[in-house]
């Protein structure tokens, strides 16, 4: 699919709101379990949704958060992420003795990275110790430290990670967690009191309130996003934490604030439960998100800021909100009943104004569901009924693939290896069991110098690239490389699990 034109933000920094580590891997764990997909409800034992604050939004009278903050604290917890010192190989740059003496590709030179800790929050959300975070907080941490309200430390484990929507599922040992209900972030309305509940700037248990001032919001940080925009205090270290409602609901993960400054100064934004549910629920059945799609690229109607040429173009369809499709997506889930210039405004009933809205609706469905998708074409409403797919563009459930899945061990090149080969990067094949590889006709001893294009110079950069070829439609890995012989070698790994 191409990609549809993205438009700045301007001079405002859209920032992820946890002090993160990088480089570094987590590991996702599989659930061996029925495809048969579950609720997010039979998923997690949840606490039993609150009715304890003093809310009557059809009276209007004052709200009482003290409850929903006394009982929401318990349930938020601090994240530590480490990342532990690496050797690693890194080249540097060429000079006038390498373009004279050396082959001009500059040399390796063995550093030893620091160890490197960030911090974050979590939300409990069964009372067996799953917890929810963003993405950002854990990703490739080495060690997972959580600590809870009452002081008490444990490991924590990663069970799953979604990047596109930022959103993380951790597990700690134990029972009668005190975990947050979830309540439903649909029924949010803009003006209703929230609490921003974390731990900014390491600071310990905080709790901040304001209103929500939007939905849907679009911030062009993630794949799939659809924000609610919240001006209770959101500060670095809140990442993870929970957007609670005044009845003590959990109805957001804090995820980024909007600031020119790097803190807060206005504006914050949370990853709704709609979504959260469906997509940690999927964690922890499958290992990764069945994510469906409708199979179009789409942009918002009526931006002030598209070039004159476009505003007329969309001017002309005859509607001011929705989204224009400006490509349809062959196999796609919309192919052969969407068409270019439709303009979508509703799915199953919701109004859609905005791509943001589109994907915040999508992102609660899976492969194999039937949406009613309205839209406007030829100036005039219909209706059509869409079977989604996912990005293989079929119903079935994707599984997570992992290293094992290849059947082979790996490790970098060494440098007397590189030496005599004259080569500059490589992952080096030790062995070889039953696994794709072997299928593929790989030998012990082969050089992985490139996989689907990009070069590798880590067993983690393979890794990488085998996680997202598992995730893209064609679900194969391809390799270039060398014997130690010199003899040069292609492969195509397949990666598609029945």
């Amino acid at each position: 699919m191409k990609k549809t034109t993205k438009f700045a933000l301007g001079a405002i920094a859209l920032i992820a709101v946890s002090a993160g580590v990088a480089g570094v891997t987590s590991y996702a764990i599989l659930q061996s379990k029925d495809t048969k997909n579950a609720s997010f409800y039979d998923e997690f034992k949840t606490a039993t949704p609150a009715r304890f604050a003093a809310l009557d939004a059809s009276k209007m009278q004052p709200v009482d958060l003290t409850q929903a903050a006394e009982s929401s604290l318990n349930s938020v917890v601090h994240i530590m992420a480490v990342q532990h010192s690496k050797t690693k190989m890194i080249q540097t740059q060429p000079d006038i003795f390498d373009f004279f003496f050396g082959d001009g590709r500059g040399r390796q030179q063995q550093v030893q990275t620091p160890e490197q800790r960030g911090f974050g929050s979590g939300v409990i959300i069964s009372k067996d110790g799953y917890i929810v975070t963003n993405n950002h907080v854990i990703d490739d941490a080495d060690e997972i430290s959580v600590k809870l309200h009452d002081g008490r430390e444990m490991k924590g484990r990663v069970i799953g990670t979604d990047a596109s929507t930022d959103l993380a599922l951790v597990k700690i040992e134990g029972d009668d967690f005190p975990a947050i209900p979830v309540g439903d972030s649909d029924a949010l309305k803009v003006g209703e009191w929230v609490l921003a509940v974390g731990n900014p700037f390491n600071l310990g248990s905080t709790v901040t309130a304001g209103v929500v001032s939007a939905k849907a919001r679009s911030l062009r940080a993630n794949d799939v996003e659809s924000f609610i925009q919240t001006d209770a205090a959101i500060n670095k270290g809140n990442s993870g934490g929970a957007l609670v409602n005044a009845r003590g609901e959990l109805v957001g993960i804090n995820a980024m604030l909007y600031s020119p400054t790097g803190t807060y100064s206005g504006y914050g934004f949370a990853i709704p439960t709609s979504i959260m549910t469906k997509v940690v629920t999927d964690l922890k059945q499958y290992g990764t998100v069945q994510r469906a799609l409708l199979g179009i690229a789409g942009r918002d109607m009526g931006r002030e800021e598209y070039p004159e040429e476009m505003r007329k173009e969309q001017k002309e369809l005859g509607i001011g909100y929705g989204v224009q499709v400006i490509e349809v997506q062959d196999e796609g889930s919309a192919a052969g009943i969407l068409k270019e210039n439709d303009v979508i405004i509703g799915v199953d009933g919701e109004k859609v104004e905005t791509m943001a809205a589109l994907q915040g609706i999508l992102a609660k469905k899976r492969p194999g569901d039937k949406v009613k998708v309205k839209v406007f074409r030829d100036k005039k409403d219909q209706e059509f009924t869409i079977t989604l797919k996912n990005a293989q563009g079929n119903t079935k459930v994707v599984k997570k693939a992992d290293m094992e899945i290849l059947g082979a061990a790996f490790r970098e090149v060494p440098a007397e290896l590189k030496r005599q080969l004259n080569l500059g990067y490589g992952v080096q094949v030790t062995g070889v069991s039953d696994g794709r590889m072997a299928d593929s006709g790989i030998r012990k001893g082969f050089i992985i110098l490139k996989a689907n294009g990009e070069q590798l110079r880590t067993v983690d950069d393979l890794e990488e690239v085998m996680k997202a070829a598992s995730q893209s439609p064609d679900q194969v890995l391809f390799m270039t490389g060398v014997y130690p012989s010199g003899k040069r070698a292609n492969y195509a790994v397949d990666l598609a699990q029945n």
